[in-house]
């Protein structure tokens, strides 16, 4: 047999093969059954964790330490009454208002409070804040990291909803006196800092922010 003939041949032959794989297989394919992409209590016919809230308002336990029964009942509260509450965010503007709370305390900076706390909270602040000009003394603090925040409590009791964090954070912190002399603390050793601090809001508010409200150790 010539060679060229034989070579068409054996490529026709190939073809052939080829078009018989790819109809077998494609035919496979499209009667194969799609991966189910929802969760397997789905399946089963329960209903999925959050479903009823498109915004995802309370993600995952794992994605939320600490969240226990209480609190992720207390946080479905709050979102069932605020469609733009959500769990994630309002841990990060929490650390963000923890750091703004604590700077200006420190630095004596009384109108940077005010939209940041409540008034009983705002008028202790101010009060330590007058004690501490009375002495000639003023703070040489530093936020240095916050290691963690922790929902530890969740509530809601119309209109009102509150949120209470827990922040573990080291602070480098220093006073001196009228004389720029170090009284208390050191800029070298941070120390590790426990505080319990509630947020709260008024949902029916057209703004989304939340005030301080209550301050503790934790």
């Amino acid at each position: 047999m010539d060679k060229t003939v034989e070579i068409v041949i054996m490529a026709m032959v190939a073809a052939f093969l080829g078009l018989r794989l790819y109809s077998v297989l494609g035919r496979r394919a499209e009667h194969e059954e799609r991966p189910r992409l929802e969760p397997k209590d789905v399946a089963a016919g329960a209903a999925p964790e959050f479903a009823e809230r498109p915004n995802a308002a309370l993600p995952p336990r794992a994605l939320v330490p600490g969240v226990t029964p209480a609190i992720e009942r207390g946080l479905k509260e709050i979102a069932a009454a605020d469609r733009r509450f959500d769990t994630l965010a309002f841990l990060e503007g929490a650390k963000g208002a923890y750091r703004m709370v604590l700077e200006a305390f420190w630095q004596g900076d009384r109108a940077a409070l005010v939209p940041l706390c409540d008034k009983d909270v705002l008028s202790a602040f101010n009060a330590a804040i007058d004690a501490r000009e009375a002495a000639g003394e003023r703070l040489e603090n530093r936020l240095v990291r916050i290691d963690e925040a922790t929902i530890v409590a969740a509530s809601f009791e119309a209109p009102i909803a509150r949120v209470a964090v827990r922040f573990t954070a080291d602070i480098a912190a220093v006073t001196r006196n009228s004389d720029g002399v170090v009284v208390a603390g050191s800029l070298d050793d941070a120390v590790e800092a426990r505080d319990l601090w509630t947020f709260s809001r008024d949902v029916t508010s057209a703004t989304p922010d939340w005030l301080l409200d209550e301050t503790d150790e934790g």
